[in-house]
């Protein structure tokens, strides 16, 4: 029995041992070990494939400038008729309020001074002329002719996915329009729709949707600051069956690495494949994109009639770009709230709750805020319609990652912002689960809510 208890607690001292080194390995592997030559080449790629991306996420318009100048003719609306265009022209006014930004750091010291002086006028679209030239409206790309006329425009992913902060301070001009990027922030004051609307030749689209002109229009005013329909030129509808517009908030592209699915209803595909068909399907540029999906005719009626699952291009703009740009997309972390936002006391409740009685962790797996793997759900199963999840192929919606929820609570919440507030989405799923939550629990909750990511998560 004395042998048999020297063994078995030299067994226990080993199994300790081992484990200490194991979990030492895990923390520190290697820490005197010399990167070798392929060690060095990852790290390498690594860096080249951040900068590659960004510049594609904030510049690269994948050839779309042939559909938004080429057909649509955007730009004559940009320029004006005092410029060779048509109409009153866009003065930078007129684009901040359709929620257009200006990248500082793209404008030149005399025009920064200009600015804060008061010197520039914000209504003459002459100016908007020189931002497009200089490459400073975020998301937009000015094509010049020799003689310095707009010959067309182009958009890239940073119009939807980029905002500026609120570093630039000048008369007339709000907080928010001109400062430094903050690539992966939803575009919440971007009104896309009132902004295609003002396209001069909008007959190719009335013609793929079978309406006539006023009616696109119409579609397209209806969604408002912040939202687009994805998913309009596929199926045609404009309108969910309770009369509100189709058009979906534009989600931000931050906080997006370890997630599975990612658009609202995720069972589109992963990050690459949302990449290529928007590039290919909704900013039109030139690329190859292939999803049989949309040949189903009785879905998506549109899609299957234009073959827009078997997209072919000789001249692909789009398919070599796809890697470097993914890249970029899930380095891009979730942005932690500023101090004061939130009540940290009522946070640290809140997130007892979160993992408690309120449940909300059952779906939300922390940290990375959704389930690892397959992170999707029929509507019946959070206590809503299921309009737009049946726009997508699977029928589902996928569980949102929750950091930086702070960013984008200015158009509600939801998929359509059917939420006004944080405490209306608490209270939602209150009655949805019968949680029995109190006033100050629910309060606590929202907090928490307000607090991610905890600042432990983005060291």
């Amino acid at each position: 029995m004395k042998a048999l208890w020297k063994v078995s607690l030299l067994v226990v001292l080993s199994a300790s041992l081992i484990a200490g080194y194991i979990l030492k390995a895990q923390q520190d592997p290697h820490p005197n070990v010399l990167l070798d030559n392929f060690d060095h080449t990852i790290n390498a790629n690594g860096k080249q494939l951040v900068a590659e991306g960004r510049r594609i996420f904030r510049f690269d318009t994948f050839g779309d400038e042939d559909f938004w100048g080429g057909t649509l003719q955007l730009h004559k609306a940009i320029e004006g008729a005092k410029f060779g265009g048509v109409g009153p022209g866009v003065s930078p006014a007129t684009a901040a309020a359709v929620g257009l930004k200006i990248d500082v750091d793209a404008l030149p010291a005399s025009i920064v001074s200009a600015l804060k002086a008061g010197h520039v006028n914000l209504n003459d679209p002459a100016i908007t002329l020189a931002l497009l030239k200089l490459n400073a409206v975020v998301g937009v790309t000015g094509i010049f002719n020799s003689d310095g006329s707009l010959k067309s425009a182009g958009i890239q992913c940073a119009i939807c996915h980029s905002r500026v902060d609120n570093s630039f301070k000048a008369p007339g001009i709000p907080e928010g329009v001109i400062g430094h990027r903050l690539d992966g922030w939803s575009s919440q004051d971007l009104n896309i729709g009132q902004i295609v609307a003002l396209a001069p030749n909008l007959e190719p689209v009335a013609k793929l949707l079978k309406v006539d002109v006023p009616t696109v229009k119409k579609a397209l005013m209806s969604w408002g600051p912040g939202k687009f329909d994805a998913e309009l030129l596929l199926d045609g509808k404009a309108f969910q069956p309770n009369g509100r517009s189709a058009a979906t908030l534009i989600p931000p592209g931050f906080g997006k690495s370890g997630v599975n699915l990612h658009t609202w209803t995720g069972d589109w595909g992963t990050v690459s494949y949302w990449n290529a068909f928007v590039a290919n399907l909704d900013m039109h540029g030139k690329g190859n994109f292939f999803d049989v999906r949309l040949d189903n005719a009785q879905q998506y009626p549109i899609a299957a009639a234009n073959h827009f699952g078997h997209v072919h291009n000789e001249e692909d703009f789009i398919s070599s770009k796809l890697p470097a740009l993914h890249f970029y997309q899930l380095a891009i972390p979730a942005p932690a709230p500023p101090k004061g936002s939130f009540d940290e006391d009522a946070a640290k409740r809140g997130d007892e709750l979160f993992s408690g009685k309120a449940k909300c962790a059952t779906c939300h797996t922390e940290p990375i805020g959704t389930e690892p793997g397959w992170n999707l759900h029929k509507g019946s199963e959070v206590c809503i319609d299921n309009f737009e999840a049946d726009r997508a192929p699977n029928h589902r919606y996928r569980t949102t990652t929750l950091g930086g929820l702070w960013t984008h609570t200015k158009r509600g919440f939801f998929h359509d912002g059917r939420f006004p507030t944080l405490l209306d989405v608490v209270n939602h799923y209150d009655t949805c689960f019968s949680l029995g939550l109190s006033n100050g629990e629910k309060s606590d909750l929202v907090e928490y809510l307000k607090s991610l990511p905890a600042e432990e998560e983005n060291q």
